[in-house]
């Protein structure tokens, strides 16, 4: 196996966010350009054709949706379960008294 460092949960899904993230932005933004490359750069006619009528009715919801997914995905709540360390020996409360109390109460009590 690896030998290596492990990361925590909430590592791990920080960089699964990061990456899901980056990648979606990635394509919303080749989305994009290519929508503005063929406005500018492509000869078009006086009337839009059924080609591009039905690209574009096909892109507008495409973008909408990754839209949606990404500010999903960096709005979205984390779940922030703060790992709680267990004490060492020297931490744990004993039940039972500790001596240099008892004899001091003993001592304003009599």
């Amino acid at each position: 196996m690896l030998k290596g460092q492990r990361y925590t949960e909430s590592e791990l899904m920080a960089r699964l966010k990061f990456t899901v993230g980056l990648s979606l932005a990635f394509t919303l933004t080749g989305i994009v350009f290519v929508v503005l490359y063929s406005l500018i750069f492509v000869t078009q006619p006086m009337t839009q054709s059924p080609n591009d009528a039905k690209f574009f009715e096909l892109i507008t919801p495409i973008a909408t949706f990754l839209t949606g997914i990404l500010s999903g995905i960096m709005l979205g709540k984390q779940d922030d379960k703060k790992e709680e360390r267990k004490p060492e020996e020297s931490e744990k409360i004993s039940p039972e008294p500790m001596q240099e109390v008892v004899e001091n109460v003993e001592d304003h009590i009599a």
